[in-house]
């Protein structure tokens, strides 16, 4: 940091913390009036568990099943509602100490409370009404808890719904750099997390949708692949009905009251993260005058807006204290680094009320059409969607928010932020993006990889499109997803389901043939030939396909996660994929070296290096805790698929953890789903581990063995369905149905 730049202050006095944090809400008992309206509006909301812990709940308005929803989620695991809202409030550190006030400011650069609060009471009156009903539904579960302790919020406001309006935490916003953040405002140097920087593989962020159209299936109905790749335990699985047209089913992100990745009756859709270029950097070049900091623009210099913050955190002893920054901003956005000599902006989307209007709107869609009427608020920036109707009709569609920008520049990088040619030129309509509508393939897909391979040979074409439509290019998954799709014209529900969990591992398939080319080029004297000799032929027999009980797949799976290593860095800067930079990147004398420490590896841990994959790779859940910790000693089950970074559709992400030796899953597959738009639309899904974030429920870890087999359940849609497997009916407040009548 400059250092002509103010300095953070400390503030430890409860006086001045209180006036520099007026925004905090403070724990209050609720009023009676709160009391009876709560009790009101739980009478027109039923809440019915299934045999599988999910809530099925019906509401007589929207707002009524927001309510009921958002009760329901905290009943299932209101800490990580009230950790996903301190994410998006940048209030982290009031809960885990002076550690997270990086990623504080990082959050408040964009969210301000008090803009938050003026565009909440500007919006629509049928969200404000929405918004109500959710921090009434948070509300009262407190209320109704007394024994549940929140570490910070203590009391929801209906204005913090926007803080969080997409289907994932941070989106965007997470691309500024926390190290940079720290040392343009703090003066600090702050570690970087070894996946950020390439030496610890990390694991591929993402997602897979595939829709199929009615002449590729048996039955001539339309199906959906609903397969997102997050953090386990990241959404909530539950339905939403009203009488008011509602009849949504699917994903939820814990504390938000919208179906982000489902279905109704008539419509379904499924996000994936894009590589769409929409984040940009402009690199300022700063004047410092008697009257202040400016920055030059064109021939002119403007001054930079600056904006006072002051974020808490919690002492060791319990208390707070808090630190002061000024932030400066250009019109490109908040200043987020120096590099250079020069002052970093970070452009992004920013449209809190537009965004939650379409991630509301869309869940009520009922074909195509509709679904593309509500995506015209532009406020869907980095996530695609694969979308399929009850009509027959499918489609691919980019991110609505891309900005017009002269494609002379690589935006991929900082740009010259005095050149007014770099500057945005307002956003490209729905309809010049690079979709795919019914195409003649019969599928679309996407595996967080490039648009121009969507439809197979109807996709769009790259020469067509600016070059900052895409960021990622292809990837294995892709790969995959091709060899499955292409010329099948007999997909079921349950041939969709096999798809999702095809064993092949394509980036094998081209790494496996160097690796014997190397081997065989040693010479008969080198012993590396002999040491090698079984572990290559294993490899070489190989179907390149993951299996519990295959040693081949272990074998890879280290052998490639150690080239992996090599190469992170290179991978991280450069944007490529693993495969393709192991490939070009690790010479042949590497790649026999890492297979010979694979081997001793095995050895050492567990007597021989011929160990089942299954026997390495599992999944463990010990509690609730957000961030995942395992122990070779406790009870696991074995998992057969493998990481997306080698093209399994069915992504699981592993690693060791301290005193591990086996490897544990915390990311990949979480909620998957297969629906069918028949006459009566049907659907099965499986939830990674259970339900409930509580280990003393039955729901904690219902599902681990069905996620692990991939045995997809039957979903209760309908309320025929239903009743014949209800484990519990009540409505919030937990008060039996039959004594609250609707």
């Amino acid at each position: 940091m400059p250092d002509s730049l103010p300095r953070m202050s400390t503030v430890r006095s409860a006086r001045a913390l209180l006036a520099a944090t007026a925004f905090l809400v403070t724990a209050a008992a609720p009023a009676q009036s709160d009391q009876a309206h709560w009790q009101e509006q739980a009478a027109r909301v039923t809440i019915t568990r299934d045999t599988w812990g999910i809530a099925h709940v019906v509401g007589q308005s929207d707002a009524d099943a927001v309510f009921g929803a958002t009760y329901a989620q905290a009943e299932d695991d209101f800490s990580r509602i009230e950790a996903n809202y301190l994410t998006a409030l940048g209030r982290t550190a009031e809960a885990e100490g002076e550690g997270a006030i990086w990623a504080d400011l990082r959050q408040r650069l964009y969210v301000d409370p008090v803009d938050l609060q003026a565009q909440y009471r500007a919006s629509p009156d049928w969200l404000q009404r929405l918004m109500t009903a959710w921090a009434d539904g948070l509300n009262y579960y407190l209320a109704t808890h007394p024994q549940v302790h929140p570490k910070v919020l203590t009391h929801f406001e209906p204005w913090m719904a926007l803080s969080f309006t997409e289907g994932s935490i941070g989106g965007d916003i997470e691309r500024i750099s926390l190290a940079d953040l720290a040392a343009f405002y703090g003066g600090q140097k702050i570690a970087v997390a070894a996946e950020d920087v390439g030496p610890v593989p990390r694991e591929p962020r993402g997602s897979n949708g595939i829709a199929i159209a009615p002449k590729n299936t048996v039955d001539g109905h339309a199906l959906l692949l609903i397969n997102p790749h997050t953090s386990f335990y990241f959404r909530s699985e539950l339905q939403m009905t009203s009488g008011e047209g509602l009849n949504a089913y699917g994903a939820s992100t814990w504390g938000q009251f919208f179906i982000y990745q489902g279905f109704n009756e008539q419509a379904g859709w499924m996000h994936t993260s894009s590589g769409v270029d929409n984040v940009d950097e402009f690199a300022e070049q700063t004047a410092l005058t008697r009257s202040g900091r400016f920055y030059v623009y064109g021939k002119d210099v403007r001054p930079y807006r600056t904006n006072p913050i002051t974020l808490a955190y919690r002492l060791p002893d319990g208390t707070l204290a808090s630190r002061s920054f000024t932030t400066y901003a250009s019109h490109h956005g908040p200043i987020v680094a120096e590099r250079g000599g020069k002052w970093i902006a970070e452009a992004l989307m920013w449209k809190p009320v537009a965004a939650l209007e379409q991630s509301w709107l869309r869940t009520k869609a009922h074909d195509l059409a509709s679904y593309r009427k509500v995506a015209e608020r532009q406020a869907n920036s980095s996530n695609d969607t694969l979308f399929a109707d009850a009509k027959g009709e499918i489609a691919y569609l980019h991110p609505q928010f891309v900005p017009v920008r002269d494609d002379r520049f690589d935006y991929t990088k900082a740009v010259d932020g005095a050149d007014p040619a770099t500057d945005w030129k307002g956003l490209h309509t729905v309809a010049s993006l690079p979709n795919v509508i019914n195409p003649g393939t019969g599928w679309v897909r996407n595996t967080n990889d490039w648009p121009w391979s969507a439809a197979g040979p109807d996709s769009p074409k790259a020469k067509d499109y600016p070059r900052y439509m895409d960021q990622f290019g292809p990837n294995q998954r892709g790969v995959h997803a091709d060899l499955l799709l292409t010329g099948h014209r007999d997909f079921t529900p349950q041939r969709l389901i096999a798809a999702a969990y095809d064993s092949y591992l394509p980036a094998f398939a081209e790494l496996i043939p160097p690796l014997v080319k190397a081997y065989d080029a040693l010479p008969s004297t080198d012993p590396r030939r002999a040491k090698l000799a079984e572990p290559i032929a294993t490899l070489k027999a190989w179907d390149h396909r993951w299996g519990a009980d295959s040693v081949a797949t272990t074998l890879g799976v280290l052998w490639g996660g150690r080239m992996w290593r090599d190469v992170g860095s290179f991978i991280q800067s450069e944007q490529i994929n693993v495969p393709a930079a192991i490939a070009t990147q690790v010479s042949a004398d590497r790649k026999l070296a890492a297979l010979g420490e694979a081997v001793d590896q095995l050895n050492r841990d567990f007597g021989d290096w011929r160990v089942g994959w299954g026997k390495i790779n599992r999944f463990q859940r010990l509690d609730d805790a957000v961030a995942p910790h395992f122990d070779d000693a406790k009870p696991s089950i074995p998992v057969p698929f493998a990481s997306a970074q080698w093209g399994s559709l069915a992504s699981f992400g592993t690693k060791p953890y301290p005193n591990t030796r086996k490897l544990y899953g915390s990311s990949g597959n979480s909620f998957v789903a297969v629906v069918e738009f028949g006459p009566k639309l049907r659907a099965w899904a499986v939830t990674a581990g259970g339900e409930s974030g509580d280990p003393a429920s039955p729901h904690f870890n219902d599902q681990a063995a069905r996620y692990a087999a991939g045995a997809l359940r039957p979903v209760y849609f309908y309320p025929a369905d239903l009743a014949n497997h209800i484990e519990q009916r009540y409505h919030p407040g937990n008060i039996p149905v039959s004594t609250r009548p609707q």
